[in-house]
């Protein structure tokens, strides 16, 4: 033991002495660094050299969690992303597009020995958008030469009315009631021989807004084969948009909801997202200032026709509120754009009976002669839910911010929320995690050899691909700008993936799959005519395809040979 300077100096009488006088215990210091002391009064030589700054002290025990923390974030960056599938940094998180960003075109080049044709996949913005015709621009000049306030004959709009209100889209897109719409011709129609001014640009533009939207579902309306009257959709759209001024000076207004609502509706299956957006973000601001987010204050059950007026519009308000609510998150996933609709700000509790009646209502169809009472809106409302808490955590810009390892934690957690959501539906509606022509099992969990969420995002894109060349023949027409996005997203993720993992077997039929993508599109798009300006956008998406299909093969050939010397 090596003594201080202060015991170095005793006698050996007078340190016995001591140690019959206590009991030797370690000080403090050596007691709190678990060593050996030489119980040396006053101080040990630990105690003095500490004071001397001789000996380093041991670091903060937060200091050493967090150096501890940094190295599994470091380990799940390094091992986990990239081996799950692409990796961030190089593909645009909003689209899943990696030519949008300079380091994907890169990485797409350094993967494949190509250098991409920047007129086919360099685009301005994603293929499943749609930029608006100029031919909507001189439509918009001619209406300044008549008057755009003139509603065309009641008999149409009644005619188109009664139809919607008779088939399964008004249960779909509950945008209307039967029992409202018929009291807002009424209004609108009233005064069309004295002065178009004294009715409400609301009420009006819901007339417009609707005829828009009528024509938008017609091949889903005339399913009886009788002919319903012809109007110009896109006509009574652009009188409907030339109203909103006006509707923005007037007080909220149910009408003014509906017409932004139908408007918005009009735009997304034109494939025209950002004036959906636009529309949809000036409907969802009306429905925070009448109310409409918060829960209804009477009962909205079963109400008579021509009773439980206040009770009727309540119940109305909130059927659109769903719609734009499930409407935005399709939206925001497609534009990257921030949502409106959140937890914090709305009632998110599910209309009466909607969950017991959802998947039993399923059963009907376009050409059945009964319909649901009660709404189906267009998507599971408690997915739509899990797709804006999706949506919260892993693309908001406070997402952004997130380590790697917060964001892989977010993604498990989402998919437990999946899974729950899954399970729930009844076994014969349940959707399963792979699709193939044999029967699938509905009570299938997690596949084998899927252990990650990139991978299984992989699976689930080409289920979407396999599920579209099956369904094809039972698709309604004119659903080009409607489905295009999920078809493309898919095909994305395939491309990644196989650029990720060039020489993995599965890259070889995936880039089979890759291959039909293309005809299996041009076969289910091309069904009825489209414009001019349409077709050029089919053909710049065929286009897309076909150079990643090349690109895809580009990349398997490098890698074959780079393994094979």
């Amino acid at each position: 033991m090596y003594l201080s300077p202060t015991s170095a100096g005793r006698s050996d009488e007078d340190s016995t002495e001591l140690r019959k006088k206590r009991t030797a215990r370690a000080c403090d210091a050596c007691y709190k660094r678990k060593i050996k002391c030489d119980a040396a009064a006053p101080q040990c030589c630990i105690t003095i050299n500490s004071v001397d700054s001789n000996v380093p002290r041991r670091p903060l025990k937060s200091t050493r969690l967090a150096e501890r923390i940094e190295r599994i974030e470091k380990l799940l960056t390094d091992n986990l992303l990239k081996e799950n599938g692409r990796e961030f940094g190089v593909v645009s998180l909003m689209t899943g597009i990696p030519f949008l960003l300079p380091e994907g075109r890169q990485w797409v080049q350094s993967r494949t020995g190509q250098t991409i044709s920047f007129d086919k996949l360099s685009p301005s913005r994603p293929p499943w958008e749609k930029q608006r015709a100029i031919s909507s621009n001189e439509l918009l000049m001619s209406l300044r030469t008549q008057n755009i306030f003139h509603l065309p004959d009641r008999r149409i709009v009644e005619l188109r009315f009664d139809a919607y209100c008779n088939s399964l889209m008004q249960r779909v897109f509950p945008v209307l009631d039967r029992v409202l719409f018929w009291d807002t011709i009424k209004v609108a129609y009233q005064n069309l021989d004295q002065n178009a001014h004294c009715t409400r640009a609301g009420v009006r533009a819901c007339v417009f807004a609707f005829l828009a939207f009528s024509i938008a579902i017609d091949p889903c309306l005339n399913t009886d084969g009788t002919d319903l009257p012809s109007i110009d959709g896109e006509e009574c759209a652009l009188k409907a948009q030339h109203l909103l001024p006006q509707i923005l000076q007037e007080n909220p207004s149910v009408e003014g909801i509906q017409a932004l609502t139908m408007l918005a509706l009009c735009e997304l299956v034109s494939g025209n997202l950002q004036a959906a957006n636009y529309h949809g973000s000036l409907a969802a601001r009306m429905i925070f200032m009448i109310g409409a987010n918060a829960p209804p204050s009477q009962p909205t059950g079963v109400l008579e026709p021509h009773k439980d007026f206040d009770a009727r519009v309540q119940r109305q308000l909130r059927n659109v509120f769903w719609v734009c609510y499930t409407m935005e998150k399709d939206v925001c996933f497609r534009t990257g754009q921030p949502q409106l609709f959140t937890e914090e700000n709305c009632d998110l509790t599910m209309p009466p009976g909607y969950v017991e009646k959802l998947y039993s209502s399923m059963e009907y169809h376009h050409h059945s002669r009964e319909f649901p009472e009660s709404p189906l809106f267009p998507v599971d409302l408690r997915l739509s839910i899990i797709k804006s808490r999706a949506y919260s955590v892993l693309y908001s810009l406070k997402a952004l911010k997130k380590t790697d390892a917060e964001l892989l934690k977010e993604i498990r957690e989402m998919d437990d929320d999946l899974e729950r959501w899954r399970i729930s539906v009844p076994p014969e509606w349940r959707p399963t995690l792979s699709f193939s022509h044999e029967t699938p099992d509905p009570n299938g969990g997690m596949m084998d050899g899927v252990s990650s969420s990139l991978a299984l995002s992989v699976e689930a894109s080409r289920s979407t691909l396999l599920y579209l060349e099956a369904a094809a023949h039972v698709l309604v027409d004119g659903i080009f700008w409607t489905l295009i996005f999920y078809p493309m997203s898919a095909v994305l993720a395939i491309f990644c993936n196989i650029l990720q993992n060039p020489s993995d077997p599965q890259a070889t039929k995936d880039l089979g799959l890759l291959k039909t993508a293309t005809t299996m599109m041009d076969r289910i798009f091309l069904k009825q005519p489209y414009s001019v300006t349409e077709i050029v956008h089919i053909k710049r998406v065929a286009d897309f395809v076909t150079e990643l299909y090349r690109l895809a093969a580009c990349a398997i050939e490098k890698a074959w040979k780079e393994r094979s010397g």
